[in-house]
């Protein structure tokens, strides 16, 4: 097939990126691959962030084109009408967030156009985390363009059905991040940081409300409390008020056990921060799944989860990590202070080397050949 994948990638930064990237490097084995991506992805005023740009980041294996405003109406239909002259078989959409519904049903509505184009969206949300109005009415917007589905998560399989209950759509697993290097030895890792605590449990990722970190630092008073506290790491820009997180370790006394480290990490340096941590923890209050958990099982490393979304899908409770309730720091703590007293590390990483094989990029792209050529 001749593919077009729509949405963000290199210059762009973040994990939409990178599972389009990766996508691509995939689906080029056997067909013919590009990438459309955006000239304007965010305005300025709604993004939270530093910079929407990829430091020291590489271009996936295929060709992008940087073509999409995504404010500008006039330019989608510009796209839609470059997009019909390529005449690809199939345009494959990823969608995570409303905002960006007017966009993509515009543009895949007017390539649509006396052709046989086909359009296929991957849902990593249906239904956002942090909801605002319009968010369904934009969503159904867009998925009324899509002739097939791909959902990741469980929830979202629910989510996409309460909405349109005769999609045609397959399930596939969020597969493994593979593009953030190889591990190093731990006691390297800890020397390149400058952590000198034998104990490291790591938080990754934007830190937005919903991820649920105060629960995780109000979890860390009880850990405190051990004869030897693992230290936690917070690593990740602040989507969110940074200065209410970095109270609440000043009113718990928690300085000594919770180091920040608030930026984005470039692609080649997140191998050294998950090598450093003995369990990745999510503590996330809602969610649908996670690319965090496929960067830790990408790296070999157990994880401590709240019980949202799909996240109990991907996470086995007692094998590969553990599940605990959300929003619940007594319990978040428990599940902690059990992971180091009974010495699960070993067992739980040994057990996600042999998990982790489902979650691949092959079967992945498998499954949206499957969909299209048998509907």
């Amino acid at each position: 097939m001749n593919i077009i994948v729509i949405g963000p990638a290199y210059p762009w930064r973040g994990g939409i990126a990178h599972f389009n990237s990766l996508l691509a490097k995939y689906l080029c084995k056997n067909h013919q691959v590009e990438i459309i991506t955006f000239t304007r992805q965010y305005p300025k005023i709604f993004f939270p962030g530093k910079t929407q740009n990829e430091i020291d980041g590489k271009s996936p294996s295929v060709p992008v084109v940087q073509l999409i405003d995504s404010i500008n109406p006039f330019n989608w239909i510009k796209v839609a009408k470059e997009i019909r002259e390529r005449k690809p078989d199939l345009l494959i959409f990823k969608y995570w967030l409303p905002f960006f519904g007017p966009c993509f049903r515009t543009i895949a509505k007017h390539a649509k156009k006396n052709s046989n184009i086909k359009v296929l969206f991957i849902c990593d949300n249906v239904i956002p985390h942090e909801k605002r109005p319009g968010d369904i009415a934009f969503t159904k917007y867009a998925f009324k363009q899509s002739d097939y589905f791909i959902v990741q998560s469980k929830s979202v399989e629910t989510d996409l059905l309460s909405l349109f209950p005769n999609a045609k759509y397959k399930f596939a697993p969020h597969p493994v991040y593979e593009i953030f290097g190889s591990p190093i030895d731990k006691p390297q890792a800890h020397k390149t940081l400058g952590i000198y605590s034998e104990k490291v449990i790591l938080f990754f990722g934007y830190i937005r409300q919903y991820k649920g970190l105060m629960v995780l630092l109000d979890a860390m008073n009880e850990i405190a409390k051990t004869s030897t506290p693992p230290r936690l790491l917070v690593v990740g820009e602040f989507y969110d008020d940074e200065e209410k997180y970095r109270n609440r370790v000043k009113e718990l006394q928690l300085e000594n056990f919770v180091q920040f480290v608030s930026d984005y990490v470039p692609n080649d340096k997140v191998n050294i921060y998950f090598s450093a941590a003995d369990v990745v923890v999510l503590p996330y209050i809602s969610a649908t799944q996670s690319g965090i958990t496929q960067i830790a099982y990408n790296f070999d490393k157990p994880v401590i989860s709240t019980d949202v979304g799909g996240l109990a899908e991907v996470v086995i409770d007692g094998q590969t990590g553990f599940i605990v309730p959300p929003n619940n720091p007594k319990k978040l703590a428990e599940a902690i202070i059990k992971f180091y007293s009974e010495k699960k590390e070993k067992e739980f990483s040994n057990n996600v080397k042999v998990e982790k094989r489902k979650y691949s990029w092959k079967h992945f792209v498998e499954t949206i050949e499957d969909v299209v050529n048998n509907n």
